[in-house]
């Protein structure tokens, strides 16, 4: 029997989508590794972080970040998920996390959380203007939600040229309720 003749199944062959590091004055923004699931296990059961987001629930239940880590590193990932690493100017290892999800072909969803500790310290301004500067998705149109008792997120994304375009509501998992939320857009032309 040849080779010539056997057809190979057509299937996409999954291709790693590089995540760039990107520096900051600060921090660096890195992709997760395993070693950082306890860190984001502890500030991620924080009460006070999981009402303000809509997927972390609370408790904070075990493997939980482990599983974050898993999907982020997914070679067919939507999501690329940053740590804001600040141990090389002498910071923590982990101060926060922000994500770019694909929403469209030159649309992305921006989403952050600080660790309680490193909250009303500028951190997450820097570092939502960071992954702005660099754009790794080459995006045009970026959007992000905060709930409406969160005014401190709302800040971040003014500060960061984002302009509010309404209001809309978000399911919380730790609250275990719908929440009305502010909505931002940042045109990156």
């Amino acid at each position: 029997m040849s080779l010539d003749n056997l057809k190979m199944p057509s299937r996409p062959v999954p291709v790693a989508r590089s995540q760039p590091v990107i520096e900051a004055e600060r921090f660096v923004l890195r992709p997760m590794r395993r070693s950082d699931a306890g860190l984001i296990s502890l500030y991620a059961g924080d009460e006070r972080l999981a009402r303000m987001t809509t997927s972390i629930p609370h408790p904070f239940p075990p493997g939980t970040a482990e599983s974050l880590i898993a999907r982020a590193a997914d070679p067919q990932r939507e999501e690329d998920v940053w740590v804001i690493d600040g141990s090389a100017q002498e910071g923590a290892e982990i101060m926060g996390l922000i994500s770019l999800k694909t929403v469209d072909e030159r649309q992305s969803e921006i989403a952050y959380w600080v660790a309680p500790p490193y909250w009303n310290t500028g951190l997450g301004s820097e570092a939502l203007r960071a992954l702005v500067v660099a754009n790794p998705g080459q995006a045009e149109t970026l959007f992000a939600s905060v709930f409406q008792d969160n005014p401190a997120s709302a800040r971040v994304l003014t500060n960061a040229g984002f302009e509010y375009i309404g209001d809309a509501e978000a399911f919380s998992v730790a609250r275990n309720a719908k929440v009305p939320t502010w909505t931002y857009l940042r045109r990156m032309n």
